[in-house]
């Protein structure tokens, strides 16, 4: 019979990916029997209703005049090591490497000098890697948070490529990929949600982000500038971020604000989803593209770039289109040529609806499970 086990979940309680995975994971664990606590700054978006296993521990950062920048990382080492030693945790699981891995490290030491044997394991998402590793002042605590934890796993085989690329690390990493709970992840199609966004004759065309420039969005709309041309249609941009002002503009100066809709942050965005025909995600660099994973989970062909993680999620031909980062007008081509074909369209949809079936929590959640025993076993 499978050990129940005390585990702290460390994450980013907001709507990027990382803390959508994090959360979702914490929810299935507890579902599974395990005793879940999550140490974050702020409840995590996702975490939704009360459950018997699971557990929150806000991480409380004073404003000290000494300090020009919060100590969070510091203060969250302390929450880590008050939780594993007053909660009796099994083992710590870190989403991002800095600053949670780093944090944990630290932790892990002091509470190693109180004779209590800590194990960490840090799960890798993207830009902790793909965007700090750009910067050199990173790379020294970066590598030792890393190297220095029990297990490390990354989210794809293109973000493993990467750690080794621009670290000095002498761990091995696991691939395990992002998944989706098909029970929260999908939602039927309404024709009533539907006709308040597009006429009956119009196609759906969605985005889904958190508006940092990696996104670009501005090539979102210069797309769907073009596709509405030749295809009556709509588009929905859910999310938010630093680069919405400028996207409204965008729209404004193409004449084209009347047939977009920003919706702003959803916690739960499979309604949109489902009303939609298309999903776009242009993006300069995804590790993997949950985003895209849930759309496809939705029945949406991606039209995305052929960067990082994304061919690992999205089939070129059989579940969307890809094209190079920033190449506007082949994507635009690529959307008419799929929302010009019905009969196309809907084989598109029931390939993508199959492939994300290969991500589901069902085949990913063991994986994470027999990690935590691999790393337990050595104790």
């Amino acid at each position: 019979m499978q050990r129940m086990l005390k585990i702290g979940i460390v994450c980013y309680p907001t709507y990027g990916g990382s803390g959508v995975v994090a959360t979702e994971l914490g929810k299935a664990l507890a579902d599974q029997g395990h005793e879940i606590h999550f140490i974050t700054y702020s409840q995590p978006v996702r975490l939704g209703a009360a459950h018997k296993r699971i557990r929150y521990h806000e991480v409380n950062v004073s404003d000290y005049p000494l300090f020009f920048y919060p100590p969070y990382e510091s203060v969250l080492a302390s929450k880590m090591v008050d939780v594993v030693k007053y909660e009796n945790l099994d083992l710590l699981h870190v989403h991002y490497a800095i600053p949670h891995a780093s944090a944990a490290i630290t932790a892990k030491m002091v509470l190693a000098q109180e004779g209590i044997y800590l194990p960490v394991i840090t799960t890798l998402h993207g830009t902790d890697i793909t965007l700090l590793g750009k910067d050199a002042s990173f790379e020294p605590v970066i590598s030792f948070a890393i190297n220095q934890s029990d297990a490390v796993s990354a989210v794809s085989q293109s973000l493993k490529n990467d750690t080794y690329k621009l670290f000095g690390i002498n761990q091995e990493i696991e691939v395990i990929p992002n998944f989706l709970n098909a029970e929260h992840q999908t939602a039927p199609s309404s024709n009533e949600l539907r006709s308040e966004y597009a006429l009956p004759e119009e196609k759906v065309i969605v985005h889904m982000s958190n508006f940092r420039p990696v996104k670009r969005i501005i090539d979102v709309i210069e797309i769907f500038e073009r596709v509405h041309h030749a295809i009556p249609s709509k588009l929905i941009l859910l999310g938010d971020g630093p680069e919405r002002t400028r996207a409204e503009q965008k729209c404004r100066e193409l004449g084209i604000n009347d047939l977009v809709t920003f919706v702003g942050n959803l916690k739960q965005p499979q309604e949109l989803l489902g009303i939609g025909d298309l999903f776009m995600l242009p993006s300069e660099s995804e590790s993997f593209g949950l985003a895209a994973l849930e759309a496809m989970a939705a029945g949406l062909p991606v039209i995305s770039t052929n960067t990082g993680g994304l061919p690992e999620v999205n089939r070129h031909g059989v579940t969307g289109m890809m094209s190079d980062v920033g190449d506007v007008e082949d994507m635009a081509k690529n959307c008419i040529y799929l929302l010009s074909d019905e009969k196309r369209l809907i084989k598109f949809k029931d390939q993508a609806r199959k492939r994300a079936e290969d991500f589901s929590l069902e085949k990913i959640l063991p994986l994470y499970e027999k990690l935590y025993q691999t790393v337990l076993e050595r104790v």
